[in-house]
This record gives C-alpha cells, sequence and structure tokens, in this order.
C-alpha cells in the first residue's frame, strides 16, 4: 500500500515542512551544483582525457542518480520549471551514456573497460545501477516519460545476461546492495516479472557456499560479515556489517518475501528488524555502532562518543521500518520509524539545507573539531538526504482510495481520487492533533496512538469515544461526510530515558526525550557549565522555553541540576562536592546549527 504518488501528500507542519521547502531553494540546487563542479554530472559525457580535473569515481554514478530521484520526488509535491528543466537535461544525459549492449556506468564505460565484474566486494557498478533504476522509477512517476525507464530495463536485462544460476553465467553478487530493492521497485512499477526474479537471485545466492567473496575475490572470511556474505541471506536473523548496505539488503528481502509469499524469509527479516532495534540501536534511532566497516557490531554495544551512526543507515531504517509498516499495520514499526524521523533521520542536515555531516555522535567535546560542511568527498549522506528529505510525508502517511492510515500526525493535507483530509495541530512539539475531512468517501481511517503517549483522548465530532486500538491503531472504517473532525489530544510529558543495563556506556547515565523527541545539551546553550560534569535529577521539573538561533517554535527544555565542582588534581580520595546550575537541552536533531560546541545525549543521573 505504499504511496507512489508523493504529489497526495502535501506536508504543512513545522519541523518537516520547512524542510522540504528549504530542499527547492537550498538542498536540491547545493546537490546540483556540487555534483557539477566536482565533474559527477561531465562524466556521463565520457570525455575525460588524461590531464583534466575530476576524473570519474566508480561510485559518483549513486552520487547523481540520487540527486535525480530527490529532484523528481521534490518536483512532485513543489513544482519548479527551471529545476525541471535541469532534471530533463541531466536525464538525456545519462541516457547518452548507455552502450549499446545496455551497460551504463560513466566509469567501467571510460575507465577498465571489461574489468566491471572482476571486484564485485568493491566496486560498485551494481549498486549504482540500482541507485539509477530507482531514479528512473521517480522520473517516470513525475513526468509519465518512459525513456529513462526504458533505459534501466535495458540495463537490467544487460545484468540478468551475465549473471545467475544458469551454467556459464557469473555467479557473483554485489558487495553494496542496493540494486536488489531497485529491481523490485522496477517490477512494481513495470510488472515485468524478470527484474524480480533478478532481485531474487542476488538474495537467493548470498553468502552460499562455496562463497563466491571467499574463493573468488580472496576476501577472507572474517571480513564477509561486513558484507552479509557470512552465511546465506536466507538464514541471517541479526543485524550485521556495513550499516547501510545491511537495511538496504534487509528492505529487499522484506519486498522479495512479500512479492513471493516467502514466509520462512519473512519471519527472518523479523528477527534482524527486532534484533537491530531492540539490540543495536541508539536512542536517537541511530545505527552502525563502529567506524571500522561503518558497521553493526554485536548487542549493545553502543558508544555515545564514538558512535558512528551514519546518516545513510538512519534513512536505510526508515525505509525498513516503513516496509514491514505497510505489510504489517502494526505501530511497533511506526515507533521505530517516529524515533528515526523526528531524531537521527535529520540530524545530519541542517536546517538551513546545504550542510551535512556523516557521523551522528550522541556525544561531542569542541577539541575534535566536528563540524557540518558543505559537501563529503564520500557523497553517500548529503545526495541521501537529497531524496530523503521529499519523501518525508510519505514516511508519515501511507494512502490509497480505501485507506489513510496516519503514522506520524504531522500537519498535512492528504487528497486522492476518494478523499480530501487536512490533519493540523503542533506534532511533534504539542499534543493536539485534528483530523477534518474536506471531501468525504467511504475508506477506513487508521489513527496510530504513540506508544509513549500514557494518557490522551479522542473526540469524533465532539464526542468521546472508548477506545480500542488495533496493533496501536484507532480504526474507523465509514463514509466520512465533509465537515466531519476528529481530534486527538495526547498529553505529552518530559521523561527521564534509562538504557539497558547492557549497555556499559549508559550505566549510571539518562537521556531526557519529551514525546517522540529526544533532547541533548549543547555547550552554546550552557557555556558556563563543563557539560562531562553535568548530572541531572530524574524528579527535576522540565520547563518548555524558546531558545535563540534555531528555527521558530523549537521547543527547549530548561531545567535544575547540579555540576561537580572544579578541582585541581587530576586524581583525589576527595569524593566529589556539587553545586545547582540551570540547564537548557535542545532537540537532538538540531545540535551543531550554531556552530562548533560540545555536545552529549547522555548525563549523569543523581541516584
Amino acid at each position: 500500500m505504499l504511496t507512489k504518488n508523493l504529489k497526495n501528500i502535501k506536508l504543512t507542519d513545522n519541523v518537516f515542512a520547512p524542510r522540504q521547502a528549504v530542499a527547492v531553494t537550498s538542498t536540491l540546487p547545493a546537490c546540483i551544483h556540487q555534483c557539477e563542479i566536482t565533474g559527477r554530472i561531465d562524466a556521463f559525457k565520457l570525455n575525460w582525457k588524461e590531464g583534466d580535473p575530476n576524473k570519474p569515481h566508480i561510485f559518483w554514478d549513486s552520487d547523481v542518480a540520487k540527486v535525480i530521484e530527490g529532484l523528481a520526488q521534490l518536483l512532485m509535491i513543489h513544482p519548479n520549471e527551471a529545476l525541471a528543466k535541469k532534471l530533463d537535461d541531466i536525464v538525456e544525459l545519462i541516457i547518452s551514456a548507455q552502450q549499446e549492449n545496455g551497460f551504463l556506468n560513466s566509469y567501467f564505460t571510460q575507465f577498465e573497460q571489461g574489468k566491471q565484474w572482476d571486484v564485485l566486494g568493491g566496486n560498485h557498478v551494481l549498486y549504482c545501477a540500482g541507485h539509477l533504476m530507482e531514479a528512473a522509477v521517480a522520473y517516470y512517476e513525475l513526468t509519465g516519460k518512459r525513456n529513462f525507464l526504458d533505459a534501466m530495463a535495458r540495463y537490467a536485462d544487460h545484468i540478468a545476461s551475465v549473471f545467475g544460476p544458469e551454467e556459464g553465467k557469473h555467479k557473483g553478487y554485489p558487495g553494496h546492495e542496493e540494486i536488489e530493492l531497485a529491481l523490485v521497485k522496477m517490477y512494481r512499477t513495470t510488472g515485468e516479472k524478470r527484474f524480480l526474479d533478478l532481485a531474487k537471485h542476488f538474495v537467493d545466492v548470498r553468502g552460499t557456499e562455496p562463497n563466491f567473496f571467499e574463493t573468488v575475490e580472496q576476501i577472507p572470511r572474517e571480513r564477509l560479515i561486513i558484507l552479509q556474505a557470512h552465511k546465506p541471506a536466507r538464514e541471517q536473523t541479526e543485524a550485521d556489517g556495513h550499516a547501510v548496505r545491511a537495511l538496504y539488503l534487509y528492505c529487499a528481502m522484506a519486498d522479495i518475501a512479500i512479492e513471493t509469499g516467502d514466509q520462512e524469509l519473512l519471519a527472518n527479516v523479523y528477527k534482524i528488524f527486532d534484533n537491530a532495534t531492540q539490540k543495536r540501536m541508539y536512542i536517537t534511532g541511530g545505527v552502525g555502532t563502529s567506524g571500522n566497516g561503518e558497521r553493526f557490531t554485536y548487542d549493545y554495544d553502543l558508544p555515545n562518543p564514538d558512535a558512528y551512526t551514519e546518516s545513510c543507515a538512519a534513512i536505510a531504517l526508515c525505509m525498513f521500518a516503513k516496509r514491514l509498516l505497510e505489510h504489517t499495520n502494526d505501530s511497533k514499526y511506526a515507533e521505530v520509524l517516529e524515533r528515526v524521523l523526528y531524531n537521527n533521520g535529520i540530524s545530519g542536515i541542517s536546517v538551513n539545507g546545504d550542510d551535512f555531516i556523516y557521523n551522528n555522535y550522541l556525544e561531542v567535546r569542541k577539541e575534535r573539531n566536528i563540524q557540518r560542511t558543505k559537501w563529503i568527498g564520500c557523497a553517500c549522506c548529503p545526495t541521501n538526504y537529497s531524496r530523503y528529505i521529499p519523501q518525508l510525508g510519505m514516511y508519515c502517511y501511507s494512502e490509497n482510495n480505501t485507506m489513510l492510515r496516519i503514522d506520524v500526525p504531522a500537519a498535512a493535507v492528504i487528497s486522492n481520487d476518494s478523499y480530501e483530509v487536512a490533519i493540523s495541530g503542533g506534532y511533534p512539539y504539542e499534543g493536539n492533533v485534528a483530523v477534518d475531512i474536506v471531501r468525504g468517501g467511504t475508506f477506513t481511517l487508521a489513527l496510530r496512538i504513540p506508544a509513549w503517549c500514557k494518557n490522551y483522548t479522542l473526540k469524533l465530532n465532539g464526542e468521546t469515544q472508548n477506545v480500542k486500538t488495533e496493533k496501536g491503531y484507532w480504526i474507523l472504517n465509514r463514509t466520512w461526510q465533509p465537515g466531519d473532525k476528529i481530534t486527538l489530544d495526547l498529553e505529552i510529558t518530559t521523561t527521564v530515558v534509562y538504557a539497558n543495563p547492557m549497555i556499559n556506556a549508559d550505566i549510571g547515565k539518562a537521556a531526557i526525550q519529551r514525546g517522540a523527541i529526544v533532547y541533548c545539551l549543547e555547550s552554546v546553550d550552557n557555556e558556563s557549565v563543563p557539560l562531562p560534569t553535568v548530572r541531572i535529577n530524574p524528579d527535576a521539573e522540565f520547563k518548555l522555553s524558546a531558545v535563540e538561533g534555531l528555527p521558530e517554535g523549537t521547543v527547549a527544555l530548561r531545567f535544575m541540576a547540579e555540576a561537580a565542582d572544579a578541582r585541581e588534581d587530576l586524581y583525589s580520595t576527595e569524593p566529589l562536592t556539587w553545586h545547582p546550575v540551570e540547564l537548557c537541552a535542545i532537540p537532538f536533531a538540531l545540535w551543531q546549527n550554531r556552530g562548533i560546541s560540545d555536545m552529549q545525549v547522555y548525563s549523569a543521573v543523581k541516584q
């Protein structure tokens, strides 16, 4: 039931809608500009000469593909003639680079010809192909033009002529997963089952014995886990290895299981999701603990200052959670989705839309000089935000002509052939949600009651309802009339959250959360207090407050705590002494939008 037409969802809230507006004026133009000045777009001209700057790189095609996918999706909700012309021009250039046999890659067409399938563990050819396919689908959904989609169909057919179980075909599979989920998207768009079959092949063969990466590409067995090739994909039940690669694979496994009715594979997907989110996910929704392999490590290994938590991994977790939510209508997946959306999901991009960060630490000291930048050499995160920001409405709502499911009640207008519904209120900072039927019809409305909310009131046309939920949703099917109104008042409280004691990095510490928002302390708001010396009182009174330098409407928290008294000795037998301090906490998603500063999510707790 995944919404395909983003035109049906218009966000109007005060968190996500401004991000999408800035994407038109800043994020997409900035990423296009960077792709131009670094040579990424010109690489498709296939005319690079020795001595020219910006020699094409093996993963550049993926950067351009993500930008044009995002641009197509953004234009569905924010039409812009100049950007539409730019999109058409880039698409035509990409298509012009396709070879007679269907192959399309700006690097291997110009360099190392004939070697594109030699090092699948690291050459990113299939990864780039997947992103081009996703871009082609988005372009088709925006314009109705088949030129790009047909070109990618030819490319997929070329890949299928090379890879497969048949005798004489290549027995490898992608090092960086992506094409698998892209092929499913191609299948859903075109109805051509051969694309689903190729995706299924890449999943089925992955990690089987004799292990391709170990025997052919000589990758040490202990490194196979980074590539999710340490065991057959169908036997994997834990989130392992490179976090982005893993989550893209799990998305594809979910897609394939759902399309083919493979309950055994789907059962493993559920186990992987539970492992990732119940034992290997940060409170911010970040995943991928270690920079060594950008990877999941082991259960409860969640250090704060060394958290890798790549922005792309947060986006990929949203993709994974959304798929399982679509299939099950179970709010357990919406709870994770919301946690990521309002926290780690947008922390990697600045509020001005053109500064980015790769890692989303939970603790930072100024001396590390960590700061956002206009571009990153490995530009996967900036270009991923190009497509993620336009998709935010799709992550909050699911709609078709017979059902509207409200997963995250950010203010929006949802309309299709059957109905028009306006959602208003100040969510996530305020708990007042109103659902107004503007144009009626017969359909099912499902409204999620957040698990973090302990007290709420729901009314239909002014009458209080005795709420019974199904998998976390209040569900009502009826013929809705214009003027019908649902109001949901959620009590939003500020809570001190303790981590599982198996997370040794957080023993004796706690984080602060208000509703869906995880908070952090930044030194820019607490200049007189060394943040490492702070301990918070779980019984403190948290007062809502405005804060300078952050978007209008941002809710900060002010409260009394304690800080340890300074001392000269590096070590001492004397116990610490404490003095009262007033602190200000801001939403974690907005950290480092006001310059380099200390920051921490977890603080010591007064016992």
